[in-house]
């Protein structure tokens, strides 16, 4: 309800954006496009409609590639090299090393900023952004107003309570 709401303000605001406005071909919802997108009906959502269909589609061509006689060949020899990799090896620096390159993933996954980068809805952001500005913004404007948003504090003077204590007398089974 509050996405519409925005919505409805930003076009009350930018009429323009009117005919930049579509509804998504999977889930119904409507959201703003390019305005050379503009009154196309076969559009999916950014919010993730779009990420789930070109997976379907991928996996389709997958399928369709490993039944032909040149895709259940490849995949034997990448069966064979998986399973030749996996057996057992005897020399204990490759065990250390293997353990030590997994504790740098770890730690580089660790150290991410709280802000997700999904690239899809970056962009998005970025030509919604421009669109109702008038002008080109960068990807790093909008990180950067993304990182002030999540530092800022609520102003709600309510005490947040935990789920646990809002129905007490319920018991779990």
């Amino acid at each position: 309800m509050q996405y519409y709401y925005i919505l409805r303000s930003v076009l009350r605001a930018d009429p323009r954006l009117k005919k930049c406005l579509t509804r998504c071909r999977h889930c119904g919802i409507f959201f703003l496009t390019h305005p050379r997108n503009a009154g196309r009906r076969d559009l999916r959502c950014p919010f993730g409609c779009r990420e789930a269909h070109r997976k379907e589609i991928s996996n389709k061509r997958s399928i369709e590639w490993y039944r032909s006689k040149k895709g259940k060949k490849k995949k034997k020899e990448i069966n064979r090299r998986r399973f030749l990799q996996i057996l057992p090896s005897n020399n204990k620096n490759e065990e250390i090393n293997n353990k030590e390159s997994c504790e740098q993933q770890e730690q580089v996954i660790l150290d991410k900023p709280e802000v997700s980068r999904s690239k899809t809805i970056l962009s998005y952001l970025q030509m919604l952004i421009s669109l109702i500005e008038g002008r080109k913004v960068s990807i790093d404007e909008i990180l950067q107003m993304l990182l002030k948003i999540v530092r800022q504090h609520s102003i709600d003077r309510r005490r947040r309570f935990l789920y646990a204590f809002t129905y007490p007398v319920q018991r779990p089974p």
